[in-house]
């Protein structure tokens, strides 16, 4: 006899369990299927260090590196940011951090409280590469004084006044500027900043990936300017998080989360077949089993004739025995080459983690270079991160594709997730599942209002 589930969901990347968790939590019944006998699907943890040898087809790694069980290496590392916008006390951990702000992920773990199964750190730095050196992305005044003058920094001051008192809601905040009309190069203008304050405040501060932004509403680099600075203002080395022992621990989270309101989970299951009826999903088949559902949510390696490449993302793995050079000895720490220092169209990113995470045997770190390849020789391009690394114990080289959905799923009710992309934070990851929770449910994923809800399995139950 065919099972009977609302929704099922197919690989436990970490997009694919916040889904779940939330489609279980709002009382849907919910199967996981994942063709992998682990969780994280294309951003998976991996341990121990032996097994990132293999998987790369790499000789073992030396004596130097420690106990390989000390390790979690994270193919896709990303950090996110703490946002100011709930009143909320988000206690993490007490010798880790209290956080007032909360980022787009960090709202959803706390709607669906999976904080319960985590730990964190702050990251300690945030950097950006200009003329060849690294300069710390300005978090007082005297940090602003080295990478702009006395001039800019004044320019510069006026601009984040005007973006932490803008509200998009009250028009007496927007001082003549129409945040929907007024592109951001007209903004920035308006301010008389200079080319190099532009180029640090839209890569290392807005986070955008290109110069696309600069013709577009200034809107939406108003708020990722003031996200960025309230997260700052609540600590003092950089606004971003990273979990202890790596972010295998976030999918697993859902995971449980998922688990915990009735979801059912099948890991190390091969998917035979995406039954259809009259061009709407009906079933899954699944080693000669049928499973009825109504909706199903996937990444794109279960429907590559759904997804269409556009374009490819290169990721360079580096362990290391020291800390990045110019970074202050820092443990950990985010670095962003922008685009126009090296005549490219996308910037080149940097992860830092380390043992302070619990990622690696003491004493080691793990940095990530990624870009997206715009050459036929994509190592070449990522070799400005490579230098800042040196020198490197080992490093581990994988190119992917970046793949994209072709249809929203309405019709089919297929709904397929983004490939990962090449920055090294979860901002448009984010973006990505509010889109898909919005396609699925016909709702938008809001987080007013923090509510506490009871488990299927409580002890009041």
């Amino acid at each position: 006899r065919m099972q009977e589930y609302d929704i099922i969901v197919l690989g436990t990347g970490l997009k694919e369990c916040i889904l779940s968790g939330l489609m279980s939590q709002s009382g849907k019944k919910v199967l996981h299927i994942d063709k992998n006998p682990y969780h994280g699907g294309e951003s998976a943890s991996i341990s121990p260090l032996e097994e990132l040898y293999k998987k790369f087809k790499v000789r073992g790694p030396a004596k130097s590196m420690g106990r390989g069980k000390e390790w979690n290496v994270d193919l896709i590392p990303k950090f996110f940011l703490a946002h100011g916008e709930s009143s909320v006390l988000f206690v993490l951990s007490v010798q880790y951090c209290c956080l007032f702000a909360l980022g787009q992920l960090v709202k959803i773990l706390v709607h669906t409280e999976v904080t319960r199964y985590l730990d964190f750190k702050v990251v300690e730095g945030s950097y950006v590469y200009k003329a060849g050196k690294l300069h710390k992305v300005p978090a007082t005044e005297e940090e602003a004084q080295n990478l702009m003058g006395m001039f800019d920094k004044r320019r510069f001051r006026k601009l984040l006044l005007f973006t932490l008192n803008f509200d998009v809601r009250n028009p007496r905040t927007y001082q003549d500027v129409d945040p929907n009309k007024t592109t951001t190069r007209d903004l920035f203008c308006r301010y008389d900043l200079g080319l190099d304050v532009m180029e640090f405040t839209g890569h290392a501060i807005a986070l955008h990936s290109s110069d696309s932004y600069l013709d577009q509403p200034c809107v939406e680099t108003i708020r990722r300017i003031k996200l960025y600075s309230e997260s700052l203002s609540r600590h003092n080395t950089s606004p971003y998080l990273y979990p202890v022992y790596g972010l295998g621990e976030l999918p697993q989270g859902f995971a449980r989360l998922s688990a915990e309101y009735g979801g059912t989970f099948l890991l190390n299951r091969a998917v035979d077949e995406i039954v259809m009826e009259n061009g709407k999903v009906n079933a899954v088949k699944s080693e000669g089993k049928l499973f009825h559902c109504k909706q199903l949510i996937c990444d794109p390696s279960y429907v590559p004739n759904r997804v269409r490449k556009v374009g490819r993302v290169i990721r360079v793995i580096c362990l290391l025995n020291h800390p990045v050079k110019n970074t202050h000895e820092t443990n950990s720490c985010q670095i962003i080459i922008p685009q126009a220092q090296l005549n490219r169209k996308s910037d080149i990113y940097i992860t830092v983690v380390s043992y302070a995470h619990n990622v690696a045997s003491d004493g080691m770190y793990i940095a990530t270079v990624s870009t997206t390849i715009e050459t036929s020789d994509p190592e070449k391009e990522v070799h400005p991160g490579l230098e800042l690394l040196e020198p490197i114990a080992q490093k581990f080289v994988s190119i992917s594709n970046l793949l994209v959905p072709n249809e929203d799923g309405k019709k089919s009710q297929i709904f397929v997730s983004r490939s990962c992309d090449a920055t090294n934070h979860f901002e448009s990851e984010c973006e990505d599942i509010k889109d898909l929770y919005r396609r699925i449910t016909g709702a938008e994923l809001c987080f007013r209002g923090s509510q506490r809800h009871q488990s299927h399995n409580s002890d009041d139950d």
